[in-house]
C-alpha cells in the first residue's frame, strides 16, 4: 500500500520533516546537557522530538571562535546516530564564518542535520553559505536561515524559494533593535511581540513565505523562560494564530511546553486516525464520513495532524503506528 505522504503530498513528500522544537545552547556545559537531554527524551518518546543547535554565533567568546568551533566538532563526535544536531555558525560576512564552515562542516558534516545561518539579508547570502558548504564537502547539508531585519523580511519569499533553504526562523530581538527605537522594548516580550504591528507583520510574512514554498517557519525565542504558563501561551499563539510549525527553545524548561502547545489534541488525533484509515481503505477515493464528504484535500489536512502528533511525541493509535515505524526523510 502506498504511503500516505506519497499519495497526499505528492512532490512535497520529500520536503522538510522537522521536529517542532529547536533547542539552542552555546556554553559547553549546556551543550553537553542538551545532547544528553535529547537522548533521554528520544528514548522516552520513541522519536527525536527536538533538534539541538550548538551555537557558535552567540556561544563563542570574542577571539575564541576557532577554539569554540573545535569544541563543537568534539561534541558532535559524541552524539548518537539517532541524534539530530545542528550548528549555528557566524553570519556570512563575519571573519569567523569561513573558519566555522571549514572546521565544523568540513570535519563533522555527516553528523549534522543542517546548518543555521544567521542575519541572512538576501538570496546572495544563502548562495555564499551554500558555496562555502560545498567547498567543505558538505553539499548534502540543508540550510536554515535567520531573518532579523526589515530588509530581510521584505525578501523572505525569495529566500524561502531557494532550493537549499529548509526553514526560516524569525530573529525577534535583532529585528526590534534594527528599528532604532521605533519599536519599544516591550516588542521583545511575550505581550508585545504578538501585538506590535511591525512585529506581527514580520512574523506573518515569514510564515507565509515558508508555506508558499513548502518550507518550515520557525518561531522566535521567548526570553521569559521561567514562566511556563506564558511560554505555553506564546507557543500556542505561534502555532494556532501565526502559522508556525516549529519554535526555538533557549532553556530546557521550554521544551515540553513547546511540544504540548504544538501537539494536536487527543480528539484531533482520534478524528484524523479514523478519517485517514477510512480513506486508505477506500484507496484514497472520496468517502462519506459521519455525514460529511471527504476527499484528498481534507485527507491531506488530517494526515498532517498525524504527522504533527508524531513529531511532538504524542501517542498514536495502533491503526496508524505502522506508517511511522520507519524513518522517512
Amino acid at each position: 500500500m502506498a504511503h500516505p505522504r506519497d499519495v497526499l503530498l505528492g512532490s512535497q513528500a520529500g520536503g522538510a520533516f522537522l521536529p517542532v522544537c529547536d533547542h539552542y545552547s552555546g556554553v559547553e556545559a549546556r551543550m553537553r546537557k542538551s545532547l544528553q537531554l535529547q537522548a533521554e527524551m528520544t528514548e522516552e518518546f520513541g522519536a527525536c522530538v527536538f533538534d539541538v543547535t550548538l551555537d557558535c554565533e552567540d556561544g563563542a567568546p570574542v577571539g575564541g571562535e576557532a577554539e569554540h568551533a573545535a569544541l563543537v566538532v568534539a561534541l558532535l563526535s559524541l552524539a548518537s546516530d539517532k541524534a539530530r544536531v545542528a550548528v549555528r555558525v557566524h553570519p556570512v560576512d563575519h571573519p569567523a564564518f569561513p573558519q566555522d564552515i571549514a572546521t565544523i562542516a568540513g570535519n563533522a558534516g555527516k553528523r549534522l542535520c543542517h546548518i543555521m545561518v544567521p542575519k541572512v539579508e538576501s538570496v546572495r547570502d544563502v548562495e555564499a553559505a551554500c558555496l562555502a558548504l560545498d567547498a567543505a564537502g558538505a553539499a548534502h547539508l540543508p540550510v536554515q536561515v535567520l531573518i532579523e531585519s526589515p530588509a530581510a523580511v521584505h525578501r523572505a519569499f525569495d529566500i524561502a524559494a531557494h532550493p537549499r533553504v529548509q526553514s526560516l526562523s524569525f530573529g525577534l530581538m535583532d529585528f526590534v533593535s534594527s528599528h532604532g527605537g521605533a519599536i519599544p522594548s516591550q516588542g521583545m516580550g511575550i505581550a508585545g511581540q504578538f501585538t506590535h504591528p511591525l512585529v506581527v507583520r514580520a512574523k506573518l510574512e515569514i510564515a507565509s513565505a515558508c508555506h508558499a514554498h513548502g518550507k518550515v517557519p520557525s518561531h522566535c525565542v521567548v526570553t521569559e523562560f521561567k514562566d511556563a504558563a506564558a511560554m505555553r501561551s506564546a507557543a500556542q499563539r505561534a502555532a494556532s494564530e501565526f502559522g508556525y510549525t516549529r519554535m526555538w527553545s533557549i532553556h530546557p524548561d521550554q521544551i515540553r511546553p513547546i511540544l504540548e502547545a504544538f501537539a494536536p489534541s487527543a480528539q484531533e488525533i482520534d478524528a484524523a486516525t479514523r478519517i485517514t484509515t477510512a480513506a486508505a481503505n477506500a484507496d484514497w477515493a472520496p468517502i462519506s464520513f459521519d455525514g460529511q464528504l471527504h476527499d484528498r484535500a481534507s485527507y491531506r489536512y488530517f494526515w498532517q495532524v498525524l504527522e504533527r502528533a508524531h513529531r511532538t511525541g504524542a501517542r498514536l493509535p495502533n491503526e496508524v503506528q505502522g506508517w511511522f515505524a520507519a524513518p522517512r526523510h
